[in-house]
């Protein structure tokens, strides 16, 4: 049985998806962009404010289904630039701790509102 999880903390969705769907004890987190939930705007800097913001709304969404940053087993980092990597990878190390979660990153050619990146995760409760 799927069980949407929503939250005023992060970006409301904008389209035909759900910001989170709980299975079991398993929570697919659709990507997040770096919106200001607050403003609804990409929040000013470059990769890594950007990068911090998108995690932000990732832990927004797993403490709205009861987890933490550490219940994510997956990650996949869609960038638009690779060059960023290095910069997003400082970041994102600061959101995890050991054991790390499985991660994929791409560069992508575009991302919406024209963020430098995007984040998705899955989280086993």
């Amino acid at each position: 049985m799927k069980k949407v999880i929503s939250t005023a903390k992060a970006p409301a969705a904008i389209g035909p998806y759900s910001q989170a769907i709980q299975v079991g004890n398993l929570v697919y987190a659709s990507g997040q962009i770096p919106i200001d939930p607050a403003t609804g705007s990409i929040v000013a800097g470059g990769i890594r404010e950007q990068t911090r913001q998108a995690l932000t709304n990732v832990r927004a969404i797993l403490e709205e289904a009861g987890l933490t940053m550490g219940n994510v087993v997956k990650t996949t980092v869609f960038m638009a630039d690779m060059n960023d990597f290095a910069d997003m990878n400082s970041v994102y190390a600061t959101f995890f701790s050991e054991p790390f979660p499985a991660r994929s990153a791409v560069a992508v050619k575009a991302l919406p509102k024209g963020a430098l990146v995007e984040i998705e995760v899955v989280a086993a409760g």
